[in-house]
């Protein structure tokens, strides 16, 4: 089973940038699809992108599209979130997560790192 480790949040201003990188460990990172999802106070888990297991693939949800970006390195077991055009509206804990296929479905996701905190100030 793959396990995740997110690492990139932090504090930035509204309009700003940051690289979130979720680092894989266990063989079978290239055979899974990843996913990102954050999660709010009080909110549910959220989608937000997907790649497949070779990178050709992606999915966003509406609210990023244009405005972040996947991707995935799988010969450092590692996948990005690039987070470009922040809005106050993205603070959430950002989690990554591995699936057999490329899905917007939490459930269809395992192996939940344990997350990192995204706040963007206004």
């Amino acid at each position: 089973q793959v396990q995740l480790a997110e690492s990139g949040g932090g504090l930035v201003q509204a309009g700003g940038s940051l690289r979130l990188s979720c680092a894989a460990s266990g063989r079978t990172f290239s055979s899974r699809a990843m996913g990102w999802f954050r999660q709010a106070p009080g909110k549910e888990h959220e989608f937000v992108a997907a790649i497949s297991m070779s990178g050709g693939s992606t999915l966003y949800t509406d609210s990023v599209k244009g405005r972040f970006t996947i991707s995935r390195d799988n010969a450092k077991n590692t996948v990005y979130l690039q987070m470009n055009s922040l809005k106050p509206e993205d603070t959430a804990v950002y989690y990554c997560a591995a699936s057999p296929a490329l899905s917007r479905t939490p459930t269809d996701y395992r192996g939940w790192g344990q997350g990192t905190q995204v706040t963007v100030s206004s």
